[in-house]
């Protein structure tokens, strides 16, 4: 008999937290949905939104967001959300913006590229470790895309949040004013953090990188970007050389590769110059760390 009762007691709580965890599921499909392009902007969308929304990313972990396709599952979603959230620039957005329009004619989209001062950039294809070259396309208004990747851009990334929020849920505007604030105090803090390791005598004042996602970051902290593409294709023999050479006079320690990105060229290099090839990844959720520890690879141990 006890040992029935101690089965029925088992039974009970197994059913028990099942029903808790349909009803908190429940719960999570009934908040309303914002879509944004890449995972960084999921980051700084989450912080403020908090518990408000449900924040989907178009472009997911891995994926290169110039030359992704959404699945047609994604697009049945996407006509869930509330609001869309890009970026700005991005090779995604150029070619989807319209017909993710077409799709859900319902949708709200903000820019989140508003009021940042922006880099131009020059017409180029992309070569991915896939070994495919993939179209030539240029970046909408000859612009570079990768705003997200600074200081100063994250904290007018997050009062474009801030705004579009507000806009869509005018009754939660003093909740997302508050966790604005917290994240702006947070982007501070890691840019002071960086600013500290950057001034360090042993700093590296340029690097290399395969693609050079890393332009805002430069700008924000003085430093010098050597790219390895050449306009964004496969770099020539000659063009090899003078990296090599450039690589050696501004005395670079360090090659960034991006892992959607072929590294046989960063290598190549690395061989000829004795300097190291480090592992980023801008389109990382965790962007806080990936600001960190691209600075942290600049500074001499």
């Amino acid at each position: 008999m006890k040992k029935f009762c101690f089965l029925l007691l088992i039974a009970t709580l197994l059913f028990s937290c099942k029903q808790e965890g349909q009803q908190n599921k429940k719960k999570n499909d009934d908040k309303p949905v914002i879509t944004v392009t890449i995972e960084p902007l999921r980051y700084f969308t989450e912080a403020i939104a908090g518990d408000e929304f449900t924040v989907v990313s178009m472009v997911p972990k891995g994926s290169s967001p110039e030359t992704y396709d959404p699945t047609p599952q994604q697009l049945v979603d996407l006509a869930r959300s509330k609001a869309y959230f890009r970026i700005g620039y991005i090779g995604f957005e150029q070619t989807w913006t319209e017909k993710l329009t077409d799709n859900a004619p319902h949708l709200q989209f903000f820019d989140m590229s508003k009021n940042v001062e922006l880099i131009l950039d020059d017409t180029h294809a992309h070569h991915h470790k896939d070994g495919h070259a993939h179209e030539e396309h240029a970046h909408a208004g000859g612009v570079e895309p990768h705003i997200w990747n600074s200081t100063i851009n994250a904290q007018i990334i997050a009062g474009n949040i801030l705004n579009a929020l507000c806009a869509i849920d005018k009754a939660n505007k003093s909740a997302y004013m508050e966790r604005y604030n917290a994240l702006i105090r947070q982007i501070e803090h890691t840019d002071s953090l960086i600013c500290q390791m950057l001034s360090s005598p042993s700093a590296d004042r340029a690097f290399m990188i395969y693609h050079p996602a890393l332009s805002y970051f430069a700008r924000d902290y003085n430093l010098h970007q050597i790219p390895i593409e050449a306009g964004g294709k496969e770099p020539s023999p000659a063009h090899l050389k003078n990296l090599i050479n450039s690589c050696k006079k501004e005395k670079v320690r360090v090659i960034f590769v991006q892992p959607e990105f072929d590294r046989s060229n960063a290598e190549l290099i690395a061989r000829q110059t004795g300097t190291r090839v480090a592992d980023i990844n801008p389109l990382s959720y965790d962007w806080e760390e990936e600001m960190m520890n691209t600075a942290r690879a600049l500074v001499k141990e």
